[in-house]
Parts: C-alpha cells; sequence; structure tokens
C-alpha cells in the first residue's frame, strides 16, 4: 500500500481515480489545486502524487519543479489533455516519472503507478546501500578530501572499472594485476578491498542487483605470512599425495579467487624461486596444482602491495625484473598520512566513533589541543598509527574529553638543518640564481637532488606540497625523491 495524493481539478475524473486507487488498497489523499497540494505535501509524506498538468488557475509543471526542488524523493505522474504532450514533457525534464494521455485508461493509470512505486523503491534500496557502504568505508579508513587522497581514489576507482576477463580471453588480458605501494600501515589492504567492493558495486548497478551481495571472493594472502616450504601448495594447490601430508586433493588461494579478487600482500617477501610460477600463472591465466598435471584456468583481478622498493630488490637479486613490470603496469602510491593534513581529523573522528562504541563510551570526542596535536604528529605508523593511538586515547581518557596528554604522541623531532653542498648555488640581489664555479662543480643531478632536499624541508616532508613548490605533480616528484635517494630524508624533516 502506499500514500498517493491525487491532483485534478475535473470532480468526475478525481472521483474514478481516488475510488481506483483506493480499492488497489493505497491510501489516497486528493486536492483539486496546485496551492492545496503544496500544503498537503508539508504535511504528509506521500509516496506517488498524480497531478495533471493544466490545473484551473494553477501550473502543474511548477508543482513538480517545486517539489523537486524542495527535496520531494517519492513517485511524479502527470497526466496531460491531448495537444499539451510538449508540457508533460517538460515536466519529465524537471523531475516527473512518467505521464499519462487524457482520456485516462484507469487499468492503464494502475500499471504506470505500480512501475513508478516499484523503481523508486529500487532507487531508495539504492541509497540506502549506498549509505551503508560509505559508512562501511568511513569505518576502514577509506575517506579523505585531500588532494593526494581524492587523486589517489580517482585512480583506484579508474582500476575498478576495468572488468575481470572471461574465460579464453587472451593472455595479456587474462588476468588484470594492480600493484599498490606505500609505507606501513598507510592503507594498502583497505584500497585493495577498495578496489574490489567498487567494481561489485559498479556490477551490480549495472544489472540492477540492489541486494547489497558481495557475490565473488576477496581472498587476502600475506606473501610474508606463509611458510615457505607450503607457499606453492597454499596458492596454487596440491593433488592427493603431492606430498607427505597431503592426504586429500586441496584447492588453492587462486582457485578459491575465481571470479573475484586475489590480494597479495607483502609481494616483496615472495621467495624467489615461486615468483617464475607467479609470473606464469598471470601471462597465462593457468597453472597446475603441486603434484597434478591438469592445467587449470583462473579469472581473477590480482593486486599486489608492498612497503619495499622492488627495483632495490631486483639489483639485490631477490625479485625477478619480469615480474616487476608484469606487476607494475598499473600502479598506485598510496600517500602516507603526513601527506594528508586535511585527511587526519576527519579520519580520526570517524575512527573514534567506531571504537568509542566499541568500548562503550559514545560521547567521547578530541579537545583543540589534541585535535591541533594530531594533525601536527607525523604519522610514521600512518593509518595503523592512527587507529591505535585513538584506541589508546580512549581506554585511557578519564571523560568524554579526550586531551593531548591521552593521546600520548609526544613532542616532534625538530627539523634537521639543511646541509648544502660544497657546490651550492645562492640567490643574487635580483633573485636570480648564481653558481659559483670556482668552488667546484655543478652537475644537473647535484642540482636536482639540492633543489628537492630544501623543498622538502620547506614543506616538513610533505611531498604533495614540496612537489607544488617545484611546480610538479606529486607522482613525478615523488619518483624524483627516489631516484636521488631521498626516501628516508623525507621521514627524516617530517618527524
Amino acid at each position: 500500500m502506499a500514500k498517493i495524493l491525487t491532483i485534478e481539478d475535473e470532480e468526475n475524473l478525481r472521483f474514478s481515480i481516488v475510488r481506483s486507487l483506493s480499492r488497489a488498497g493505497h491510501d489516497v489523499a486528493e486536492s483539486d489545486c496546485a496551492t492545496d497540494a503544496w500544503r498537503l505535501t508539508r504535511d504528509v509524506e506521500f509516496d506517488l502524487i498524480l497531478t495533471d498538468v493544466n490545473l484551473d488557475g494553477d501550473n502543474g509543471v511548477e508543482l513538480v519543479k517545486k517539489l523537486r526542488a524542495e527535496g520531494f524523493e517519492g513517485a511524479i505522474i502527470v497526466m496531460t489533455a491531448y495537444g499539451t504532450v510538449e508540457n508533460a514533457v517538460e515536466a519529465m525534464k524537471l523531475g516527473a516519472d512518467d505521464y499519462l494521455q487524457k482520456p485516462i485508461s484507469l487499468e492503464e493509470l494502475s500499471i504506470i503507478i505500480e512501475r513508478a512505486l516499484e523503481q523508486r523503491r529500487v532507487r531508495s534500496r539504492l541509497a540506502l546501500y549506498q549509505r551503508l557502504e560509505q559508512r562501511r568505508l568511513e569505518s576502514r579508513g577509506v575517506i579523505g578530501q585531500s588532494e593526494a587522497w581524492l587523486e589517489t581514489l580517482t585512480i583506484a576507482d579508474r582500476f575498478a572499472e576495468i572488468p575481470i576477463a572471461a574465460p579464453g580471453a587472451s593472455a595479456a588480458r587474462q588476468l588484470t594485476t594492480i600493484l599498490l605501494l606505500g609505507e606501513t600501515g598507510v592503507g594498502k589492504g583497505l584500497l585493495a578491498r577498495y578496489i574490489h567492493d567498487r567494481h561489485e558495486r559498479m556490477k551490480s548497478k549495472a544489472t540492477n542487483n540492489t541486494d547489497n551481495r558481495d557475490d565473488t571472493p576477496f581472498v587476502h594472502v600475506n606473501c610474508s605470512a606463509l611458510p615457505p616450504a607450503l607457499v606453492e601448495s597454499e596458492l596454487f594447490g596440491h593433488e592427493k599425495g603431492a606430498f607427505t601430508d597431503a592426504k586429500t586433493a586441496k584447492a588453492g588461494l587462486f582457485e578459491l579467487a575465481e571470479g573475484g579478487t586475489i590480494f597479495l600482500d607483502e609481494i616483496g617477501e615472495m621467495p624467489l624461486e615461486l615468483q617464475a610460477k607467479l609470473l606464469l600463472v598471470l601471462e597465462e591465466g593457468s597453472f597446475r596444482r603441486v603434484g597434478g598435471s591438469k592445467v587449470r584456468h583462473v579469472r581473477a583481478r590480482v593486486i599486489a602491495a608492498t612497503n619495499q622498493l622492488l627495483e632495490k630488490q631486483i639489483e639485490a637479486g631477490r625479485f625477478r625484473r619480469d615480474l616487476f613490470y608484469r606487476l607494475s603496469a598499473f600502479t598506485i602510491v598510496i600517500p602516507p598520512l603526513r601527506e594528508r593534513d586535511e585527511d587526519v581529523v576527519l579520519l580520526a573522528n570517524s575512527m573514534l566513533e567506531q571504537v568509542a562504541r566499541e568500548y562503550a563510551r559514545p560521547g567521547a570526542t578530541f579537545g583543540d589541543e589534541a585535535a591541533i596535536a594530531l594533525k601536527n604528529h607525523a604519522w610514521p605508523g600512518n593509518v595503523r598509527e592512527l587507529i591505535n593511538v585513538i584506541q589508546r586515547a580512549v581506554m585511557l581518557c578519564h571523560d568524554e574529553v579526550i586531551t593531548e596528554t591521552d593521546l600520548g604522541l609526544g613532542l616532534r623531532t625538530p627539523m634537521p638543518s639543511v646541509q648544502t653542498s660544497p657546490a651550492a648555488a645562492k640567490a643574487d640581489a635580483n633573485g636570480h640564481i648564481v653558481f659559483d664555479f670556482d668552488r667546484g662543480l655543478h652537475t644537473i643531478d647535484e642540482v636536482e637532488k639540492e633543489l628537492i632536499r630544501q623543498a622538502l624541508v620547506e614543506a616538513q616532508g610533505n611531498v604533495s606540497k614540496a612537489a607544488r613548490l617545484v611546480g610538479m605533480n606529486r607522482s613525478s616528484f615523488r619518483y624524483r625523491i627516489e631516484r636521488c635517494g631521498l626516501e628516508d630524508f623525507v621521514q627524516e624533516v617530517a618527524r
């Protein structure tokens, strides 16, 4: 049963409509003009409004416009006489869901109303799902408004749009691979899950599935936690009798991820001998279980993550160069929390709400000094450190207001002074850069490195701010930081 408002100035037609809808089980109110109808909508929350376009002394099109402008979320159906269809079309543009041409068939009207109500129910469920999803993402820390974080999410959204290839696709499209890079605790696992969930939401929207179900698996594999002797068996499975303890056949994690996502966390810790087999799986989309001869095909998205510089691992002979190139075709560098000044308090408040509920302290809030301390802290442990600090503060605070002392962050390490090179450049009276070649050579690499160092000090380790100081985007600037070997310096000046 739905609450329906019928607006029609022709009394006999209005009576027929109200009687028909009432017999169908709906709760029907009626009005003969737009002015009275508008007053009714102020007092009653209607599920659907059925209105004539040309009312005596009123304009039904303007009523539609006014209803939508005021946030009316119910369905709107307009009725129009022959020759005024253009008015109905205008009403549709302003937010009406459908229109019906007079003379009206009550049977047709019933069908249109049920269709409009169902469409609104679907939209309502979808809106609820989106609100619940947003709360879930907030509880996981996948929120932010800083330029660096929004840039990261934009790239992640694009990757989420890439479909998982169907069986039989070419090797190049068989498996989609994404590499997530970032410091410890920065949220690589959260972003991997976000990409998976985002893809599922887009798929559900495309198929009008609003049941809020995650039908595909997300398999999280911590490569550093797998016993070296069992890594291959865990990833690719084994057949019965493949080794001493293989008393039954077992599907591997790649098989369990079929149709979904397998997240290879700490990929830099994978044994070198297994990297070759992983590369083969990524290239061909197929593998064999340990002790088996049957070729098995896999259809899944592969997301790998590491906090290591894989280029250095390659130079040390601990990571395969060809596997790195295969994984890094799509790469996201997740910014550390110290580069997301605008997000720290936002994240902290979201996490506090969740933690406070868990510890039965629902009224807990941050005091002004605590909020400033949160924003000024360097966060070497990133999001993981932030949630640990909040949990500790909620447990230790004596009242509902969390103080700076409750956070236990301590003082920031003093900013290191800039050590300029012997051949450092200086500025003359006009502000032009002058190089003193009598004191030594000036190479382009030396000048670039010194410029990056000084920009980082000026920005207190915030890579995004430093990049803007030298007129570069963050990704290009971070690449130059790594090329100059200044990764540790970034963390040093941020403390």
